[in-house]
């Protein structure tokens, strides 16, 4: 049989639906507990909003590399703006990942201008806000879900440090069949939310060890838990190992674009395990966690 990650539909929870109150919540602590990845219907996205970020993303990698390195900027644990190929690794491998990326941050942060591609600082900067604003609401339900107040969260994600990372792998026909488009990882903030993806790829490693595929599709949303919400929640919601692999044959000659926003807390909130189990994971703030771990990954 097939494995796949559980679809659930968001809508009735947004919606305010007494049903989904309760319902909702309980089935992503369930999703979140078995495989730290869920698939959401629902959304309310605006899908021509995700098509025109997409677009103004393939014209923006387009770009030569004098033009794209003119839009990197030095940011708050790591860099914003734009991020060159080769420079990001996983945490335990050694080999540079195939890709390159741009991250768009919070308003306060002066984004790099692009005069060659002026929609798509526009068009990225509007798909932030919408992801940021969903994101809060999902993280209601895990708050829910755990028992804690719904507004638990809000006034640690409230001007945090979250970004969108608009990311390309380029074609690699020539690269090694194990060659990382992006290493076996896991995420490093508290939930992501991954907008579709113009391409297979990404793949999710179940408590069996087999690694489970996740389809691309305009229409749903990816979310996954990431390392500091399972450092918080002392191991019981899952932060899972993920990658992005190499296609067969002809479609490595294919670029692979693809746009999650990682969902990140101000640095002072505390980490520590308030469930589960308190010996395992450390105590740890915010900004104490994403320093150690941008260290590790090569981007600090």
């Amino acid at each position: 049989m097939n494995k796949a990650i559980p679809v659930l539909n968001v809508a009735g929870f947004l919606a305010g639906d007494p049903e989904s109150k309760g319902s909702f919540p309980a089935a992503l602590r369930d999703a979140f507990e078995t495989f730290g990845f869920v698939t959401l219907e629902g959304h309310g996205l605006d899908e021509s909003l995700i098509a025109s970020t997409y677009k103004a993303a393939e014209q923006f990698f387009e770009l030569d590399d004098e033009a794209k390195r003119e839009a990197s900027m030095a940011g708050v644990g790591g860099n914003f703006g734009y991020t060159p190929f080769g420079q990001e690794h996983a945490k335990d491998d050694a080999r540079a990942d195939l890709k390159e990326f741009y991250h768009f941050a919070q308003v306060r942060y002066n984004q790099p201008d692009c005069p060659e591609v002026p929609e798509f600082v526009s068009e990225g900067r509007s798909l932030y806000s919408t992801l940021e604003g969903l994101a809060a609401r999902l993280l209601e339900a895990v708050a829910i879900s755990l028992d804690l107040d719904r507004a638990y969260f809000q006034h640690f994600v409230e001007g945090g440090n979250s970004i969108l990372r608009v990311l390309h792998y380029p074609p690699a026909p020539d690269a090694p069949d194990d060659a990382p488009r992006a290493g076996s990882h896991e995420d490093i903030n508290l939930i992501t939310l991954l907008v579709g993806s113009s391409a297979d790829g990404l793949e999710v490693l179940d408590r069996e060890g087999d690694w489970i595929p996740v389809r691309a599709h305009a229409r749903t949303l990816t979310v996954n838990v990431g390392d500091m919400l399972q450092n918080l929640s002392g191991g019981v919601l899952r932060s899972t190992t993920h990658r992005v692999v190499l296609p067969p044959g002809p479609l490595r000659s294919q670029s692979r674009y693809s746009l999650p926003f990682f969902l990140h807390p101000v640095g002072t909130m505390p980490l520590d395990p308030i469930m589960g189990d308190h010996e395992a994971y450390p105590q740890w703030t915010a900004e104490e966690f994403l320093d150690h771990r941008l260290r590790e990954i090569g981007l600090k």
